[in-house]
């Protein structure tokens, strides 16, 4: 376990603009998926985020959805406004972002992609996402996302 004044490249980049967030640590040895990092930190996994990096006829595009929810990706190119995108795959992942399979985070990518944040998350004071690195989030206000990285918000999933 790391201890709590630890920090990931995430939490400088939050420091440097004073956007207020809150680290949890977590054991994880990148198995535990989504909705079992919910569970353990006891929050409800509709305002547990996962990041997904995907690829339209335009470009590269990172997306936001609570761990339990799909992405739509008809949804998805919508809100990008291209003709279609889809999941990257997971060898990609490193050298586009930066970050491994269960700790990407849309904040401090090798290169800021056009961001969207499923609209849900205005309903919540606070989300959680990656912090960077796996076994650790952030808690943080979504508003902090467009002033981080651009994001949008947008419906993203499957009804």
């Amino acid at each position: 376990m790391k201890s709590a004044d630890e920090k990931t490249n995430v939490m400088r980049l939050l420091d440097a603009k004073k956007v207020a967030y809150i680290p949890h640590w977590y054991e994880d040895d990148g198995s535990l998926g989504g909705a079992n990092i919910a569970r353990t930190l006891g929050e409800d996994p509709e305002r547990v985020f996962k990041t997904l990096v995907t690829r339209g006829g335009k470009g590269t595009y990172v997306f936001m959805v609570p761990v339990e929810k799909e992405l739509d990706l008809k949804k998805a190119a919508r809100a990008a406004g291209d003709k279609y995108v889809e999941m990257i795959r997971a060898a990609e992942l490193l050298p586009l972002t930066g970050y491994i399979h269960g700790g990407c985070s849309p904040i401090g990518m090798k290169k800021r992609f056009p961001t969207f944040v499923d609209e849900s998350a205005q309903n919540y004071e606070r989300i959680y996402f990656s912090a960077g690195r796996v076994g650790c989030q952030v808690e943080a206000a979504p508003s902090c996302l467009p002033l981080m990285v651009g994001a949008r918000f947008a419906p993203l999933t499957s009804d």
